[in-house]
This record gives C-alpha cells, structure tokens and sequence, in this order.
C-alpha cells in the first residue's frame, strides 16, 4: 500500500476508536446511562469483536489496534449501562 493509503488508514483508525472516548469519560464521571442504547451498544460491540477477529485473521495489526481500543470502550460503556441503569 502507498502511504497515502496508510495514512488515511490511519487517520480513520484514529478518529473512530477515540471518537468513544468522551463518551466513556461522560459516563463514568456522570454515571449518567439514560441516553445508551443497551441494543445499539450490544450490536455494535459485536461488529467491532468481529473486525478485530477480521484483523487477526488477516494479520492487520492497525486494523486490531483500532478494534481492540474500540471494543475495550464499547464495552466499558455497555458494563456502566448495566451496572448504572
């Protein structure tokens, strides 16, 4: 791949996985769950473990690091969803 490609790659890794980030942050400090969605997270949190067995499979490590971070986030928010509600 050029490096354009692994650049924009990369940006779009970057953006998405800390695009969680303040959201994690919000509901931690707030323990404020009323506006997650229980199904949205549990579906998405699925897709991403999926993309990160996608990115083991094809040896992609930027695509695991991404989804590895994500799936962390995902599923700290989905645990305050459940212990907070």
């Amino acid at each position: 791949m050029s490096g354009w490609t692994e650049f924009v790659g990369g940006l779009a890794a970057v953006l998405t996985t800390f695009s969680f980030v303040p959201q994690a942050w919000h509901t931690f400090r707030t323990r404020d769950v009323s506006g997650i969605s229980l199904g949205m997270y549990s579906v998405f949190a699925c897709g991403v473990a999926l993309w990160l067995l996608y990115g083991l499979l094809l040896g992609a490590w930027p695509i695991v690091a991404a989804n590895g971070i994500t799936l962390a986030l995902a599923l700290a928010i989905l645990a305050m969803k459940l212990r907070y509600r």
